[in-house]
């Protein structure tokens, strides 16, 4: 199937705009990569260092010939229910390398924090900078060039971006991630919800909430709603650098020992001492790029690879803005009903037909790129197949031809709706995006006053002061990167919810994120510029009128002319964090780029032309986007 000439023509869009950079970072891998292994140019004491821990088996074939050597950066710790299967995962690889005549080593360990656990708490400023500290740290795991091949144990929110980053700056080397699967199901997602918007209204008591949060969030693996993690495991199968259908069997399987056993072979296929060798950074090309984001918008997936997913691009020497996300929205239809945007969880989405369905559809739509350099033969078309076990044997077969839940899943004839699950609005304030898949139709307008504050804990004082409008849109500002390193604000989900619940019109304007498991509520996130770059977001007030409509993509503040150009940006009002390790960081805020850049607070991928290190567009100030360069303001009868 040929492609659709728009989904052809972004991808060109991106190509074209990408050629100088991407020819400098194809020019830097290349110039890393040296005939045999690395370690080959170690000296002996060098040598004797990276394997003096080893077993004589290991010992024996690092010292000698030019023997495959894995190398395992893992983000294993046992609080995340999504990784704690990784415990096992070292001996496993290196069991399984071992068997293969190779060896493996653990390179090293990445941060894994959990958004789930610091949601509304101080530990979440953190959240989003550790993406660039995971990057960091893999390329710290990989600097001592023992490793002709690496795998990632990876699978939550800024885990799997951070580790796709720093494996791109080690792009000459070949690489897989292995994800760890799913826990089972728990109590229905739209259960725990409601008893959180009762907890929200004083309805519910905390032991009803923490029942239902504990009946949810019950075992080992991912969990099980389409949030960021879940989202981050369909992306990588769509760039063709994880196994296909390896992301959904649950942890503990045969099915799941026998995918890992495959990751580590196929890695250890594909190093350069055989004659199928595939560098990491040039199967991360603009087709895989554009594959992610198809597969986003066509699942409904989080918003946070909105910025992400610009920042992996960007280590690959590949600039993706939010207009070319905003077009594949309007190309890819939406595939799947899945928590947040339905009531089914990943479980019935991989028993309805999964990944493979999805991928097949997309691509006899020509909504995918097939003829992608994968980790495995024979290009994208091997990822519309499903893994099973013949008897002991690993196997792939197509999936089938009609959906086993057309409440979960559909083809793309009969599609949910004939847009994506993600929209980019423009207006007066700048720009941001609304997760509309989670939306109904109904929902998507409105037209509100202003209830602005510069935390969501503000909010809800005001909501229990009974000082709420009937309808309102909370404006929650200096909420993004650089003002406190753009936590996300899910903890307003209950609270918005039940009054969107009540029949009031209600919605969410902020600088800062949601969860990947943000829905319902309409709401303007990530605007762009931030609060804290004076961006207009901090000169609303109270009462403002604002139109958010996620329908035509447009996000706007009615105030006299007049008015406005007399108002200066308001200050932050929000007492500045230094507790919880937050003071660490300061350097990263200071120095964090905008969210449509990728929110990058390090350096990324090749250099500019002057040789100076890429973080974001030194001259993107206030008023670069379009709408809001024209239209700084509107007349109230406008």
């Amino acid at each position: 199937m040929s492609l659709h000439p728009e989904f052809h023509a972004v991808t060109e869009r991106i190509r074209e705009r990408s050629r100088p950079s991407r020819a400098a970072y194809l020019a830097g891998i290349d110039a890393m990569r040296d005939a045999g292994p690395l370690r080959g140019r170690l000296s002996c004491a060098n040598l004797a260092h990276g394997f003096a821990a080893c077993g004589p088996t290991d010992k024996a074939r690092l010292r000698g010939g030019p023997t495959p050597n894995l190398g395992i950066v893992t983000a294993y710790n046992d609080m995340l229910s999504a990784h704690q299967p990784y415990e096992t995962y070292p001996d496993h690889i290196r069991a399984t390398a071992r068997r293969l005549g190779a060896t493996a080593q653990v390179a090293g360990g990445v941060p894994a924090m959990c958004d789930g656990v610091t949601q509304g708490r101080a530990g979440m400023e953190l959240s989003l900078f550790s993406r660039d500290v995971i990057a960091q740290s893999t390329a710290i795991a990989l600097s001592h060039d023992m490793f002709d091949a690496a795998v990632y144990l990876g699978i939550c929110d800024k885990i799997v971006p951070g580790l796709l980053i720093g494996a791109l700056a080690y792009g000459h080397l070949p690489a897989v991630f292995i994800p760890g699967g799913p826990m089972t199901p728990g109590i229905p997602n739209k259960k725990k919800a409601e008893v959180r918007e009762r907890y929200a209204a004083g309805e519910a008591t905390r032991e009803e909430l923490l029942e239902a949060e504990a009946g949810s969030y019950h075992s080992a693996g991912t969990c099980t709603f389409y949030g960021t993690a879940n989202s981050n495991q369909v992306l990588l199968e769509a760039m063709g650098v994880q196994l296909p259908g390896a992301s959904f069997p649950n942890p503990g399987t045969r099915l799941r020992d026998a995918l890992t056993d495959a990751a580590v072979e196929r890695a250890l296929q594909i190093t350069a001492l055989g004659d199928d060798y595939r560098p990491f950074g040039q199967v991360i090309d603009e087709r895989a790029i554009v594959n992610a984001v198809a597969a986003l918008m066509a699942t409904g997936g989080s918003t946070n690879h909105t910025i992400h997913w610009i920042a992996v691009a960007r280590a690959a020497g590949i600039v993706l803005t939010w207009d070319d996300m905003d077009t594949l929205s309007h190309l890819v239809p939406l595939l799947t009903r899945v928590y947040p945007n339905g009531e089914a969880d990943v479980n019935r989405f991989q028993a309805a037909g999964g990944t493979a369905f999805v991928f097949r559809e997309l691509i006899d739509a020509g909504l995918m790129h097939a003829d992608l350099t994968t980790v495995m033969p024979g290009g994208m078309r091997a990822w519309s197949d499903e893994p099973w076990l013949d008897g002991d044997t690993l196997a792939w077969r197509p999936t089938a031809t009609t959906s086993g839940d057309e409440t979960v899943l559909r083809p793309y004839a009969a599609a949910f709706e004939a847009h994506g699950g993600l929209r980019l609005l423009k207006g007066n304030l700048g720009q941001s995006l609304i997760k509309t898949s989670a939306v109904k139709p109904e929902y998507r307008h409105i037209d509100a006053p202003a209830v602005v504050v510069d935390t969501p804990q503000a909010l809800n004082k005001l909501h229990k002061a009974g000082a709420l409008p009937q309808d309102f849109v909370a404006v929650v500002r200096y909420q993004g990167p650089r003002a406190n390193g753009m936590p996300e604000l899910h903890s307003l989900a209950p609270l918005l919810g039940m009054l969107q619940n009540q029949g009031r019109r209600v919605a969410l304007v902020t600088d800062g994120r949601l969860s990947g498991a943000s829905g319902k509520i309409p709401a303007a996130i990530h605007v762009t510029p931030e609060a804290a770059r004076g961006g207009p977001i901090a000169r609303v007030r109270d009462g403002d009128r604002i139109v958010l409509d996620g329908e035509n993509g447009t996000l706007r503040v009615h105030v006299d002319a007049a008015e406005w150009d007399a108002r200066e940006p308001a200050a932050d009002t929000a007492p500045a964090g230094w507790d919880m390790g937050r003071n660490l960081f300061a350097n990263s805020r200071a120095m964090v780029g905008p969210a449509d850049q990728g929110a990058l607070s390090i350096s990324c991928g090749p250099p500019a032309a002057d040789g100076s290190p890429w973080n974001y567009d030194a001259e993107y100030e206030l008023g670069d986007t379009a709408d809001a360069a024209t239209a700084p303001h509107e007349s109230k009868d406008a």
